[in-house]
């Protein structure tokens, strides 16, 4: 399951270059949203992808029992999907904005050199 996610992760991270790179500033936006996706899955997958138990020691023990699931990558992920809405967010509002100030969406023409 590993490997499998390893490419879709790739594909992914490639999709989003691929989509960043081009002058749509939609395209942009597109290309952000799969690359926090992508991160979003490769701290999923580095932590390991196997069922365990919540990470409750037990009264009197030094270590919990048993297979257990990593919070810190479930926090980090968490915390990734928090910030990665918060760009997204203010990248709409910024291209809005600036679609509404010079009416194009071609990064090119935004700078103000047409090629």
């Amino acid at each position: 399951m590993e490997t499998l996610m390893a490419f879709v992760i790739g594909v992914l991270y490639a999709t989003a270059t691929y989509m960043m790179l081009r002058r749509s500033i939609v395209k942009l936006v597109i290309g952000l949203v799969l690359l926090s996706n992508a991160a979003n899955l490769l701290l999923f997958t580095t932590a390991g992808m196997m069922r365990g138990a919540p990470p409750l020691v037990p009264e009197g023990a030094l270590q919990p029992e048993g297979p257990v699931a990593d919070p810190l990558a479930q926090a980090l992920i968490l915390t990734a999907i928090v910030i990665g809405f918060g760009v997204l967010a203010f990248a709409v509002v910024l291209i809005r904005r600036a679609y509404d100030v010079v009416r194009a969406d071609d990064i090119n023409r935004m700078k103000g050199t047409d090629t």
